[in-house]
C-alpha cells in the first residue's frame, strides 16, 4: 500500500467522525429554538472565521496561487457548501431528512459516472460493485423506507447531491496549490457569503436564540454548542476531509465519507445513549463492505492506466 494512503483513511475517517457529530449538535440548538438557517450560516462563517488567521498566515507572498485556484475555490464554496447546505435543507421541506442525506450521498456515484464520461472507460466491475453495495448499506443506516418521494424535495437533494461530489473533486486534486487549510478556509468564506446573502433576503430564514440548549442530556450554555459545531463539525471536518482526498483521490475518500452517518450513529449511541437497531448494524457492514469493493476496484485498475489529465477521477480544469 502506498504510504500516503494510510494516512489519508485516518484523516478521511477522523473527518467522517467530525462531519458525524453535526447532527446532534445541531439538533440541540434546532431543539433550543434556532432555525436551520441560522445554524447552517453560524456553523459555516464560524468555520471561516477560525480559518481566517492560519489562512492568511499561510498564503502570505503566495496571493497569485489564489488567482490560479480561482476555480477550486469556487468549485468549493459555491457547489460544495453553499448549494449543498442550501439544498439539503430545502429538500427537508418536501422529503424527510433520511431520505434527503440518501440522495446528497449519491455523490460519490455521480463522480464515478463523471469519470466513466471523462475518459470513456467503463470503472471496474469491481467499483460499480463497491457503489451499489454501499448505497443499499446508506440506506439501511438511514432508515429510509416507505417514505413519499416529491418531486421538487428529490430535485433538490440532487442539487445538495452535486454538492456532495464537488467537495470531492475540490478537495482531492493533488497538484493545487493551496494548502489544505487555505482551501478550506477560502472555501467556507466564500460559501458564508453566499449563505449570509441568502440569509439577508430570507431564501434561509434566520432566527437564533441564546439560552442554554440540551446536548447529550445535559443543559450547557448555547455557546459549547455553537463553538463544537464550529470548531470540530466544521473547521476541523473540511480540513481533514481535504487532508484525506490529497492522499487517497476523490473516488475512494468520497465513498469513505459514507462511514459519516455510521459516526453519526455511534455518536448518538455514546451520547444520547440510544443504540443502532439491527438493520442500521447491517447497513454499516454494507457500507464497509462497499468502500473495500471500491478499494479493490482501484487496485484492478493501476493508476499508470489513466489518462494523465484526470486526477483520481476529476478532470483537470
Amino acid at each position: 500500500m502506498h504510504p500516503r494512503r494510510p494516512l489519508g483513511l485516518a484523516f478521511a475517517l477522523t473527518s467522517a467522525a467530525t462531519f458525524g457529530v453535526s447532527g446532534i449538535l445541531a439538533a440541540s440548538l434546532l431543539e433550543a429554538g434556532w432555525s436551520s438557517g441560522a445554524v447552517t450560516l453560524v456553523r459555516i462563517a464560524g468555520g471561516a472565521l477560525v480559518l481566517l488567521a492560519p489562512t492568511l498566515w499561510l498564503l502570505r507572498g503566495r496571493w497569485g496561487a489564489v488567482l490560479r485556484s480561482w476555480r477550486e475555490v469556487l468549485v468549493l464554496g459555491l457547489l460544495a457548501v453553499a448549494l449543498c447546505q442550501l439544498a439539503f435543507f430545502s429538500a427537508v421541506a418536501y422529503i424527510s431528512p433520511a431520505l434527503a442525506l440518501l440522495i446528497e450521498f449519491l455523490g460519490p456515484v455521480l463522480l464515478v459516472a463523471v469519470t466513466w464520461l471523462a475518459t470513456r472507460r467503463a470503472p471496474a466491475l469491481l467499483t460499480i460493485a463497491g457503489a451499489l453495495v454501499a448505497l443499499v448499506g446508506l440506506a439501511l443506516v438511514s432508515g429510509v423506507g416507505g417514505t413519499a418521494l416529491h418531486p421538487v424535495g428529490v430535485l433538490l437533494a440532487l442539487g445538495a447531491a452535486v454538492g456532495n461530489a464537488a467537495y470531492w473533486a475540490a478537495a482531492s486534486r493533488a497538484d493545487s496549490e493551496l494548502p489544505p487549510i487555505a482551501l478550506a478556509g477560502l472555501g467556507l468564506a466564500v460559501g458564508a457569503i453566499v449563505l449570509g446573502f441568502a440569509s439577508a433576503t430570507r431564501l434561509l430564514p434566520f432566527v437564533a436564540t441564546t439560552g442554554p440548549v440540551e446536548l447529550a442530556g445535559s443543559t450547557v450554555p448555547m455557546w459549547v454548542a455553537v463553538a463544537l459545531l464550529i470548531l470540530v463539525a466544521t473547521a476541523a471536518a473540511y480540513t481533514l476531509g481535504i487532508l484525506g482526498a490529497r492522499r487517497l483521490g476523490a473516488t475512494l475518500a468520497s465513498f469513505v465519507g459514507y462511514a459519516e452517518p455510521m459516526f453519526g450513529i455511534l455518536w448518538t449511541a455514546l451520547l444520547l445513549a440510544l443504540l443502532p437497531t439491527g438493520m442500521q448494524w447491517a447497513g454499516a457492514a454494507a457500507i464497509i463492505a462497499g468502500v473495500v469493493l471500491v478499494k479493490l476496484g482501484q487496485i484492478d485498475r493501476p493508476r499508470a492506466s489513466r489518462s494523465p489529465a484526470i486526477v483520481e477521477g476529476i478532470p483537470s480544469p
